[in-house]
């Protein structure tokens, strides 16, 4: 039996040269980079360095890049924080029915709280958001739009360009979520017109609990952490070196080798929709065809549940996830499921499989292999599966 990884949208494993470049900042470089001693001058010199380096990838400035403990922490951060700044222009806020829960979870607490007024705006049959949409949605009192660059579930691209052009024009702050796509797809923030962006290192073969936040000069955000006077004043704390150095070193190999990465993923992502596609019935494409991520295949299997078909796949040393919330106790379908027209029963059978640069043909072969006896089976045991249809 393989083992195959095909839930990279969830997280990567960290590259060798990833673990090799933060080694020493745990056992020769350790110093805290606020002293003034050379310990702590060797660090800071990898601190700055890693800033240069998410600053080029993103083409902004290094002093507009401020790191966090990932991306979630990261959207927390914005959004509350600019609804804070901007409180005297109004409390109005912008986003889709479609974002990571990180945004839509705390969106909903600040309306609890009577500090937000949203607008969920409501997606296609892909998952996307039109930056017409967004303009008509804007109104006098709008401190903020937050759409997402790419969905961690069905991998639908956004048009982030027109969305950032939109924003610009009517003078109201763009954060996007871009968790998904850095790393995975070109990401320009000058020619994009985003005001604020938040990533996470580990989506992109980077450790785990480091991420950044990217702050166009001139953009106002309160401090989110009180204590010294770390990332220029907004998040006290003594920086994780290590887990920032690993990341830029992982920002940077993805950025060297993301033309010949893409062509790869491509190519096995489209041979696994194809497989999928051809060998079992009754099973429905998730996403836009082609406005999507390089890695991502999302499909609804009818009459049967997502979380059966990921333990069956488990048993054969597949590991995949589903849109069904089952983790949680939930027996909710996805909500970006939902909200681009699927029905209960056909959302509650989605399979996500996600790819890295590690995927090999061997493993999409395999997988195109033990699926569809799994889907039959399966089918055989459900209810709701007329067989000869």
């Amino acid at each position: 039996m393989q083992r195959v990884y095909l839930d990279n949208a969830a997280t990567t494993m960290v590259l060798p040269e990833v673990v090799e470049a933060m080694k020493p900042y745990f056992l020769e470089y350790y110093g805290n980079p606020s002293s003034l001693h050379s310990y702590a001058r060797d660090a800071y010199k990898g601190l700055d360095e890693a800033r240069k380096t998410v600053a080029s990838a993103l083409n902004c400035k290094s002093e507009e890049i401020i790191f966090t403990g990932g991306g979630s922490e990261g959207d927390n951060t914005v959004l509350r924080g600019i609804a804070y700044s901007y409180r005297k222009k109004g409390k109005h806020i912008i986003t889709s029915a479609v974002e990571h829960h990180a945004v839509l979870h705390t969106l909903q607490a600040m309306e609890r709280e009577g500090i937000a007024e949203v607008t969920y705006l409501p997606v296609d049959e892909y998952g996307r958001v039109s930056a017409e949409q967004v303009e008509a949605a804007i109104r006098p009192d709008t401190v903020l739009v937050s759409i997402m660059y790419a969905n961690n579930e069905v991998g639908t691209i956004m048009p982030i360009g027109k969305i950032g052009a939109v924003c610009r024009a009517k003078g109201v702050i763009f954060h996007t979520d871009a968790v998904q796509a850095v790393g995975h797809i070109p990401v320009d923030v000058a020619k994009d017109n985003i005001d604020i962006l938040t990533l996470a290192a580990h989506k992109f073969h980077g450790p785990k609990g480091v991420g950044a936040i990217y702050i166009k000069k001139g953009v106002r955000l309160p401090a989110f952490i009180l204590g010294g006077g770390q990332e220029r004043n907004k998040r006290a704390g003594t920086e994780n070196v290590a887990g920032i150095v690993g990341m830029a070193t992982a920002l940077h190999h993805q950025i060297e080798h993301m033309e010949e990465n893409t062509k790869k993923m491509l190519f096995l992502r489209d041979k696994l929709m194809r497989g999928i596609a051809e060998s079992i019935p009754d099973v429905k494409l998730n996403g836009h065809p082609s406005e999507r991520l390089p890695n991502n295949v999302n499909y609804s299997i009818r009459y049967i549940e997502g979380e059966s078909i990921l333990l069956m796949l488990d048993l054969n040393g597949i590991a995949a996830s589903s849109g069904s919330a089952c983790t949680s106790g939930s027996l909710d379908p996805s909500h970006v499921l939902l909200s681009m027209g699927l029905t209960h029963e056909v959302a509650h059978g989605s399979l996500r499989l996600t790819l890295s640069e590690f995927t090999t043909e061997q493993e999409i072969d395999y997988v195109l292999e033990v699926l569809p006896p799994i889907i039959q089976r399966l089918r055989e045991m459900s209810p709701l599966y007329k067989k000869g249809e």
